[in-house]
């Protein structure tokens, strides 16, 4: 015999203030995701020199753009 729990919470009362909610946390989501992309891609436009002047390889440019996300 089985046993399956779920924590699923099942949202109630106004479903447009709910979806306003989510469609806002979505929308910062977006946002910063685009921001961080176009870091990577400016990074990604340097040379070898200037990263080095940076402390940063090229294959360390999407930790270093995200490293306030990552544990220290």
């Amino acid at each position: 015999m089985s046993s399956n729990t779920t924590n699923i919470i099942f949202a109630q009362g106004n479903s447009w203030a709910n979806f306003t909610a989510w469609f806002a946390r979505a929308f910062d989501a977006y946002v910063a995701k685009r921001a961080r992309t176009g870091q990577i891609q400016t990074l990604e436009a340097m040379s070898d020199a200037e990263l080095a002047k940076l402390g940063v390889r090229r294959d360390q440019i999407v930790q270093y753009v995200f490293r306030d996300l990552y544990w220290s």
